[in-house]
């Protein structure tokens, strides 16, 4: 892989981007939705970039598509976490993107098996990746972590327990380890998107087609993946002292997790 860019490549009075050109970006999930979105972007920004999921036929498409790399992982695996860091030069961005929600049921009908799931992608899964890349992130100089967390993660809603206790979770483990790491040359940002209309996420939530395309029935132009890689991007190529803690991103017809515009025909 290509040579370290050094820390003093960033200009001293902050005004200049810290460029993806030579630097190395890992996404997870990265194989549809947020994490493709994020892989084509990056790409595009002159980042190298390692595309990594469990569906090694669609990552290896997209990523002879934007000159990447593809690397089959399954975050719940601590062997696959293992084999991904053992094959990586080096690694100056991280985006934990792997992730999802499995169920609606109410706490009273808990779904135990879902709720295992949903803990074990969302933050077991990115407490197994971060730890494993994080040598490679602090011997970068000027690494990055990212989270794409989830407005969930802040506020809480009826017939979403199992994925707002996941990202919740996600959200303090992220506020931790920027205290943990504040003084060494790791930033840590997190994205919390709002309403992204993805093909996969609302299907493998609510097993439905039609309760799926509910959900964003209405909803004059909903965030799409793209808009949130663009966040994603933007905050990685910020000069390295610059460090985006948190940012919120919904679309205008979301005021809140409980307020949305729909329009009707």
């Amino acid at each position: 892989m290509s040579s370290p860019v050094a820390p003093s490549s960033v200009s001293s009075s902050g005004t200049a981007p810290f460029a993806g050109q030579g630097r190395v970006a890992v996404v997870t999930g990265a194989s549809s939705g947020i994490g493709a979105a994020t892989a084509e972007r990056l790409a595009a920004d002159g980042f190298s970039v390692v595309l990594a999921a469990r569906r090694i036929d669609r990552l290896t498409e997209l990523a002879e598509r934007i000159g990447g790399r593809a690397v089959q992982l399954d975050v719940t695996d601590a062997d696959s976490v293992a084999a991904l860091a053992a094959g990586l030069d080096r690694v100056d961005v991280l985006v934990n993107n792997a992730g999802g929600a499995f169920d609606t049921n109410p706490v009273a009908d808990a779904d135990l098996a879902s709720w295992e799931k949903t803990y074990a992608v969302n933050v077991l899964g990115t407490v197994r990746v971060t730890k494993a890349l994080l040598p490679a992130l602090r011997a970068s100089g000027a690494g990055d972590l990212v989270f794409v967390s989830s407005t969930a993660g802040l506020v809480s809603y009826e017939g979403g327990a199992s994925y707002t206790a996941a990202k919740h979770g996600v959200h303090t483990m992220v506020e931790t380890l920027r205290l943990e790491l504040v003084a060494e040359p790791v930033r840590v940002v997190e994205i919390a998107p709002g309403m992204v209309k993805t093909e996969e996420f609302s299907l493998n939530r609510t097993r439905s087609q039609e309760r799926a395309d509910a959900v964003y029935r209405g909803v004059r132009e909903p965030l799409v993946a793209a808009d949130v890689a663009d966040c994603i991007a933007w905050a990685v190529t910020r000069p390295h002292h610059v460090n985006v803690d948190l940012l919120v991103v919904r679309p205008r017809a979301q005021a809140a997790q409980h307020k949305v515009h729909r329009e009707t025909d």
